[in-house]
C-alpha cells in the first residue's frame, strides 16, 4: 500500500473490527483506508480532510450511516459515498440511494469497493437493494452435474 498523498483516501466506519481489515486489504496498492468506528470521529473527519471514498455501516447506534450520507450530500462534499447493513435494512437502503449513496451487500464490499475507487460508475444507484446477488451461488441446469464439487455439494 503506497502511503504517497496522490492515492486516494477511503474512509470506514464501521462498529465491527471485520469490515475494514477486509476492506484494507482490498485497497492495497491503489487507496490509503482509515477507519473510524463512531459518528463523530468519522464527522468530524469527513469536514476536515474529505476523502474520496465513504464507505459506512447504517448501523452506528445513536446515529446511523445515513447521518453520514446526509453529511457528505449537504456539504456538497465530492466524497462518493457507499453504505452496508447487515442485516439488510431495505428501507435504509432505499432512502440512502435517494440522497445519491451506492448500497452495497456486506459480502460484495471488498470486492465493489475497487470498483468505487478505479472505475467510472453512474452518479447514483440505481440497483434495487432487495434484490439479492446470485453469482456465487449453485443453480441446477444441465451442467448442473459437472460443477457441483466446486460447491461442495
Amino acid at each position: 500500500m503506497s502511503g504517497s498523498s496522490s492515492s486516494p483516501e477511503v474512509l470506514v466506519v464501521s462498529t465491527t473490527g471485520e469490515v475494514a481489515p477486509r476492506i484494507q486489504a482490498a485497497c492495497r496498492g491503489i487507496a490509503r483506508v482509515v477507519n473510524c468506528s463512531d459518528f463523530f470521529a468519522a464527522r468530524q473527519q469527513l469536514l476536515e480532510r474529505p476523502p474520496a471514498l465513504l464507505v459506512t455501516d447504517l448501523r452506528l447506534g445513536a446515529y446511523n450511516g445515513l447521518h453520514l450520507a446526509y453529511v457528505v450530500r449537504t456539504s456538497g462534499l465530492p466524497t462518493r459515498t457507499v453504505v452496508f447493513a447487515d442485516p439488510i435494512d431495505l428501507a435504509l437502503a432505499r432512502e440512502a440511494q435517494a440522497i445519491g449513496a451506492f448500497y452495497e451487500w456486506p459480502h460484495r464490499l471488498p470486492f465493489a469497493v475497487r470498483a468505487y475507487i478505479t472505475a467510472t460508475l453512474p452518479p447514483r444507484d440505481r440497483r434495487d437493494p432487495a434484490a439479492y446477488d446470485r453469482r456465487h451461488e449453485f443453480r441446477g441446469g444441465r451442467r448442473s452435474a459437472d460443477r457441483a464439487d466446486l460447491f461442495g455439494t
